[in-house]
């Protein structure tokens, strides 16, 4: 077997023939099904399943325009922060806070001084403010996770309760109301008949997929995620790499921040409690492995369909909150033992 550079810069081993003649003997659809276009077909199929039993649970209401373009809606939020855990996670991290930075986000972009101000300038300030905070507590799991050697569940578990502790702070533990008029004016406004909310998430989703998957900061991310070390070796500096992923994952919350202002017209730091879950719930139903180094942001995104469109199907049918949950968790779980059993069959151990 001989060495071969792979797209990251780390050498890798070409495989022998006998592994070359196996690969050829397989057939070229159960090859493709058996990739991220098999997983992404799948999802696909159980979220038609799930909107067939809507329809027919809930009658045509379900199917109406109006109702999909709730369900849209009802996704772009969770559905921009779970773009962000997906980078994290198939890097072989992981980032709880993701929802307490929103929710101080939220806080700090309708704090009276940043109000005054844009007043005085324009409401573009506020965007400004709570995509800065974002940035500035990914910045802080990042520094914190890859300098100072913390694990990354308890570096984001200390910013999701921090994070949480001085919005609770700075808001005085009251609700913050949004009085620029031009910016909730702007965040309910409709493009094409597509509420604008809708668009971001499409516009985030994209930029994710080609950060992903066709630039050289994607590849290098799906390595590290594969083998930290082998990435290491390669001259790729992994500490720097990983802090700014984490940075990413602070923007994407600082996004849905605005975006969760626009929807609630006010800041408060119960905003995007439990996010951080419904987040990871979608990146994992979606096929990224949570032992890193696969995982799409077009799964993701159906991941997030998936969850938001059987809970408007339990609205539609009455259920209760608590049902929801139940049927969450069983998914999941579902999810999880369909990926170690894709782990044991190509051969990665936990």
């Amino acid at each position: 077997m001989s060495e071969q550079p792979s797209p990251t810069g780390v050498q890798t081993l070409a495989p022998d023939t006998a592994a070359t003649s196996t690969d050829a003997a397989t057939p070229a659809w159960r090859r493709i099904l058996s990739g991220s276009v098999g997983r992404n077909l799948g999802l696909v199929v159980a979220l038609l399943l799930i909107v067939v039993v809507g329809a027919i649970a809930g009658g045509g209401d379900f199917v109406k325009i109006d109702n999909i373009l709730t369900i849209l809606r009802q996704a772009s939020i969770v559905g921009v922060i779970s773009v962000g855990m997906t980078l994290v996670i198939i890097a072989g991290g992981i980032d709880l806070s993701i929802g307490s930075v929103l929710g101080l986000a939220s806080v700090v972009a309708t704090l009276a001084a940043v109000q005054d101000l844009a007043d005085q300038m324009h409401w573009i300030v506020m965007v400004v403010i709570a995509l800065a905070v974002g940035v500035g507590a990914g910045l802080i799991n990042g520094i914190v996770i890859a300098y100072g050697n913390v694990v990354a569940f308890m570096a984001t578990l200390a910013m999701l309760v921090a994070a949480r502790g001085l919005a609770e702070i700075l808001a005085d533990r009251r609700t913050l109301v949004v009085e620029d008029r031009g910016f909730v004016t702007f965040m309910n406004a409709d493009i094409l008949g597509i509420d604008i909310l809708i668009w971001i998430f499409a516009i985030v989703a994209v930029l994710g997929w080609v950060l992903l998957n066709r630039t050289t900061f994607g590849r290098r991310t799906v390595a590290i995620g594969g083998n930290r070390e082998a990435t290491r070796l390669a001259g790729i500096n992994v500490r720097r790499h990983t802090m700014w992923l984490y940075a990413l994952a602070g923007l994407s919350a600082g996004i849905a921040a605005v975006m969760m202002l626009g929807r609630t017209t006010a800041g408060s730091s119960t905003n995007g409690l439990f996010y951080e879950l419904d987040a990871i719930a979608a990146v994992v139903v979606g096929g990224t492995l949570l032992l890193g180094g696969r995982g799409t942001v077009t799964g993701t995104v159906f991941g997030v369909l998936i969850f938001t469109t059987l809970t408007n199907v339990f609205v539609q049918l009455n259920l209760s909150s608590s049902v929801q949950q139940v049927a969450k968790g069983v998914i999941i779980v579902v999810a999880v033992l369909l990926q170690q059993r894709f782990t044991r069959s190509t051969g990665r151990s936990g």
